[in-house]
């Protein structure tokens, strides 16, 4: 029976490394047309785990930081081949308005001419291949593909 000084076992908040299938549906179902920018943010592990992966992990023990360096290097081709383009990488850090624990080591922007060319992208077999290089880099990371308004913008006031 348990009792107040009864410890419970440690929350360990829930990483999000891929997307579900129910995310991958209502992402393909909201019709999205022309270009679409992914938003990542990443969060490094200090050492990179290879352990779903052996077959890609170098003789020694790397970083998530240099990981993900190697699944760019991987990658960048597939993307260019697919007509994506990188459009930013930078710098995270903590969050200024958010969770005060919440931090992110670096956020990418990521541009596809359309949902059809990101999803031929992310299905390509010889980029799936590399794909243990990001698995084993990151301890969390969050995905929001973005798409443009055609709203138009107001004009500033003319002077008189």
């Amino acid at each position: 029976m348990p009792s107040l000084f009864t410890s419970s076992p440690r929350h360990h908040p829930p990483r999000y490394l891929e997307p579900t299938q129910a995310a991958g549906r209502a992402f393909v179902m909201r019709g999205v047309k022309g270009n679409v920018v992914m938003l990542n943010l990443l969060r490094f592990r200090d050492t990179a785990d290879y352990s779903q992966h052996p077959a890609l992990a170098p003789a020694t023990p790397i970083s998530g930081a240099e990981a993900f360096d190697r699944y760019i290097e991987h990658t960048l081709p597939f993307l260019r081949d697919s007509g994506g383009e990188l459009l930013f990488v930078g710098t995270g850090g903590p969050v200024l308005i958010g969770p005060e624990d919440e931090r992110w080591d670096l956020v990418m922007l990521v541009k596809q001419r359309n949902v059809e060319s990101f999803l031929a992208f992310a299905n390509n077999a010889a980029y799936l291949a590399g794909l243990g290089h990001r698995t084993a880099a990151l301890e969390d990371s969050r995905l929001l593909p973005l798409s443009e308004l055609n709203a138009v913008v107001p004009r500033q006031p003319q002077p008189m």
